[in-house]
């Protein structure tokens, strides 16, 4: 399974509006649930923050969860070219999520293995901002894809 295979241009927002941690998570859960389901994405979500930021760091952040409102993995991606305060563990402000949800029950550890191969994708994203790069959503899925190909 590869990463590029999971994303969805409908679940990609390449220009984030938000300003602040909690306002761009609901914009990132939007994508994926709507009402009260994504109000109780968000405070699973926050819960696992409270554990210690997703914000990774140069610029990227990976907010992760689990959930019974899930079903199978689901991804989103945003960018907000002017940066989010995230609490990133280098105190910059985060460009680039990627929102992964997956259900209790996950075969194989999908979620596990997905969160690993973002991480690695990520680092090469943020080598010279590779992640301003895509106009819409199909050219950042393809950009993904060639990065995997050469992993």
């Amino acid at each position: 399974m590869t990463l590029s295979s999971l994303l969805k241009p409908e679940r990609i927002n390449l220009n984030l509006k938000s300003k602040k941690k909690n306002d761009v998570l609901k914009e990132l859960i939007g994508l994926i649930k709507t009402g009260s389901d994504a109000q109780m994405l968000l405070d699973t979500i926050h819960t696992r923050e409270e554990l210690g930021s997703t914000g990774i760091g140069k610029g990227v952040g990976i907010p992760h969860c689990r959930s019974l409102l899930i079903d199978k993995l689901e991804i989103a991606v945003g960018r907000s070219k002017n940066g989010v305060d995230f609490n990133a563990i280098d105190k910059k402000p985060v460009h680039f999520l990627f929102l992964i949800i997956a259900p209790p029950q996950d075969p194989g550890n999908q979620y596990l293995i997905i969160l690993g191969k973002v991480a690695m994708i990520c680092q090469e994203l943020i080598k010279k901002k590779r992640y301003l790069e895509p106009q819409t959503p199909e050219e950042l899925i393809n950009l993904i894809k060639s990065l995997e190909e050469k992993l």
